[in-house]
């Protein structure tokens, strides 16, 4: 019986026709073909972007496509890492917690850690924000602890804190009632807060606190009388 794998002009017929299946590459063949391929990219990989302009009409049709080959497996990577670390929700740590979730979360993961007690108001409302944030940036990683379970002796009068990490270096803290501006505090301005600190990618266009503030004062100045309208109130008045 004739070799379906050999080099003859009947086999490539047969395998134009389907009859064959495509011929296999010896594993050698395919060491060979990925060893050129890391070595072109290796080349190429270590040009700076003007090399690359003026290198570019020298490049050949398998240098193009180790390079294509590259950028797939590249992207390939990129998104099995972006998959793999998304959190989409708040999750509740304690003290015994902290340096796994927090100071060793992993390369390139941002961490939002809430400080809270149950049964303060403002604490509460934080926690539903970030819970619609979470959702919305899944690859930040959103967390909340009871303070006092988390860090003993915290002082209430603190709260509610955020503490901000990159990497496990504390890049923000937001701490007390005060800097949140109260129970009036919305979800789109504790989202603009975080984009500050680098823990998310807002598309918000400006500080939405700074557009209550204008609406606040042009309201005022709407309700203020004019200087000529107070003059002629005045001047009938002295009639």
């Amino acid at each position: 019986m004739q070799d379906p794998n050999a080099d003859t002009e009947w086999n490539d017929i047969l395998r134009k026709k389907g009859i064959l299946p495509p011929k296999e590459t010896p594993p050698e063949e395919e060491e060979e073909e990925l060893h050129q391929t890391q070595s072109v990219v290796k080349t190429y990989e270590s040009m700076t972007l003007e090399q690359l302009e003026e290198n570019e009409d020298e490049f050949s049709e398998e240098d193009e496509l180790a390079m294509e080959m590259y950028r797939q497996k590249r992207l390939a990577e990129w998104k099995t890492n972006q998959l793999k670390n998304r959190f989409e929700e708040v999750s509740e740590i304690s003290g015994q917690d902290y340096v796994q979730e927090v100071n060793k979360a992993g390369a390139g993961i941002w961490v939002v850690l809430h400080l809270y007690k149950p049964g303060i108001p403002l604490c509460t409302l934080i926690n539903q924000h970030l819970s619609q944030l979470a959702r919305k940036f899944p690859q930040t990683k959103f967390l909340k602890s009871i303070s006092s379970t988390c860090i003993p002796n915290f002082p209430d009068r603190n709260l509610p804190t955020l503490f901000i990490y990159h990497e496990g270096e504390m890049k923000a803290q937001f701490i007390g009632p005060l800097v949140f501006g109260g129970m009036s505090l919305t979800c789109d301005e504790l989202e603009w807060r975080l984009s500050e600190s680098g823990a998310i990618k807002t598309d918000l266009e400006e500080n939405p606190r700074k557009q209550i503030q204008d609406q606040l004062l042009s309201s005022i100045r709407c309700s203020m009388p004019r200087r000529r309208d107070a003059d002629e109130d005045s001047d009938d008045d002295d009639d």
